[in-house]
């Protein structure tokens, strides 16, 4: 055993709320099963509540011990074993998962509810199965320390968010989840073949003992591409972006909501950790660039085609490819993040606000998208005329949440993009700020667009063709909301996110 190594393996006293975070949606899975589908939505709905309990208590017994919570499976350390760690990104990551599955969860209600009466509805049984699914596969992720258990929970990820896309059965919907299967399929192929060459390599999976082992040499740059190379297929990330647009515009609107705010989310999350904390010698500077570049041709290409779409959902989706762009800027600017470069914090905390602002924002805004569907029968922007006086709330909401997209205080997304563009002038690396600057401009034109065309006067077609309550437009509003609140963050690296970073790399360290 490596010095220090101990310190990162020693079960916490929090431990226990590890597996329970897992445990818990998984119980309603079978549950819903057992009990049929009519219960499904009362399971999830039991659920909710000591899922986000959970959440929010691992939050806080990292943010208060200032250390990693570990538990070790069975009582064994790695390798013999499997050892789950929350540190403070993984702390952060489940508490922003478990307030969009919450808020998604009741806003699905209006759409997704057992008929009363009738026969049992196939669709919503299949639906809040499949959420709580999305919600297990999320918790393992940030939560597992080994990378073939992390391959795992992204397969469940991958098969509870394809069917997410088809729910509504049509040719259109079929097609985009087929898309989205074979991207996602290619994509688990290359990150399996990766682990399996690091594991002939090295002789574990597990994240902690890697970061010990792993140096620059030829297995281990192609493993690394390998999976690097998947993950970005299962993100969405330019070029590989084809399945996005389609599959995340043709699911219904909470599906959406949780396709964009988090599915794609998790597949960024293991490219972090493999890089940063799997493998932190690797990394040299010509790979962060290229990383940051694909960044940046996401922002400007997702950015230009949101504006020159016609529809809302599809203009959402592409909104969400530029928006994962600027998520790629950590490695360029956060590289060496444990050393002497000093702006690299600022980048690394400024990265990670962007992903949490985004993902309030983006669910927001789908749920809003969904509202003004339902209200109008369709999602064409040129027809929106009107809608902003039928839907003052869901309006407002969307340009809560385009806020943060643009990067406008006081919102998320302007603390965000503050921070990576001091840490891009103060390294030298311009070329990104001036990618972030366009890109929020672009951002601006197709908030504004739809913002324009809702409040203009209404034609003389404009009819309603089913009232929304007040209380939908609620859910979307509050998820704005927090996309706001979180601009005020103090302008400085956060203490939270740097927890377990240091210690890991330290082990690293010759």
């Amino acid at each position: 055993m490596m010095p220090g190594l101990a310190v990162l393996t020693d079960a916490s006293a929090d431990g226990f709320l590890l597996p329970l975070a897992i445990i818990l949606p998984v119980a309603g899975i079978l549950s819903a099963f057992v009990l049929g589908g009519r219960h499904a939505e009362r399971i999830v709905l039991l659920l909710l509540v000591p899922g986000l309990g959970v959440a929010a208590a691992v939050f806080v017994a990292v943010w208060r011990g200032g250390r990693s919570l570990v538990y070790l499976v069975g009582g064994w350390e790695p390798p013999l074993g499997i050892a789950l760690r929350a540190d403070g990104i993984s702390a952060a990551m489940m508490a922003t998962v478990a307030v969009v599955i919450c808020a998604t969860a009741l806003f699905a209600r209006g759409e997704f509810a057992q008929p009363h009466g009738r026969p049992e509805a196939r669709a919503p049984f299949v639906f809040w199965t499949l959420l709580l699914a999305i919600w297990t596969a999320l918790n393992t992720i940030v939560l597992g320390d080994d990378l073939f258990n992390l391959y795992v929970a992204l397969e469940l990820l991958t098969f509870a968010a394809v069917p997410l896309v088809s729910l509504k059965g049509n040719a259109a919907t079929l097609k985009a989840a087929l898309r989205y299967l074979l991207f996602a399929l290619f994509g688990s192929v290359l990150y399996l073949l990766g682990t399996v060459l690091i594991y002939s390599a090295y002789g574990t999976l597990d994240i902690v003992l890697l970061s010990g082992r792993v140096h620059p040499e030829p297995v281990a740059w192609i493993a690394a591409a390998l999976m690097t190379m998947g993950l970005l297929a299962k993100t969405a990330l330019f070029p590989l972006h084809l399945w996005l647009p389609p599959a995340h515009a043709g699911a219904p609107a909470p599906g959406s909501a949780v396709l964009s705010a988090l599915v794609v989310k998790g597949s960024f999350f293991l490219i972090v950790r493999l890089w940063f904390d799997a493998m932190p010698g690797l990394m040299d500077l010509a790979a962060a660039q290229m990383l940051g570049t694909l960044g940046s041709g996401a922002i400007l290409f997702g950015s230009i085609l949101a504006l020159r779409q016609q529809r809302l959902k599809l203009l959402i989706a592409y909104s969400t490819i530029a928006q994962i762009g600027y998520l790629f800027f950590i490695f360029p600017l956060a590289l060496g993040a444990a050393t002497s470069n000093p702006w690299s914090g600022f980048a690394w905390t400024g990265g990670w606000l962007q992903l949490f602002s985004h993902a309030f924002a983006k669910a927001a805004m789908f749920m809003a998208a969904g509202l003004i569907a339902e209200t109008l029968g369709h999602d064409r922007i040129a027809q929106f005329g009107g809608i902003g006086r039928v839907l003052p709330i869901t309006m407002f909401t969307f340009g809560l949440a385009g806020l943060s997209l643009m990067g406008v205080p006081p919102s998320g997304g302007f603390v965000a993009k503050v921070l990576l563009l001091r840490a891009s002038i103060m390294e030298g690396q311009w070329w990104w700020a001036a990618a972030m600057l366009v890109g929020g401009l672009l951002a601006g034109g197709y908030v504004f667009m739809v913002l324009g065309k809702a409040f203009s006067s209404a034609s003389a077609s404009f009819k309603i063709c089913a009232p929304v309550p007040r209380s939908r437009e609620v859910l979307p509003l509050a998820l704005a909301l927090c996309a706001v609140l979180l601009g005020f963050v103090p302008l400085q690296p956060s203490n939270l996110l740097q927890i377990g970073r240091t210690a890991a790399l330290t082990v690293a360290s010759p």
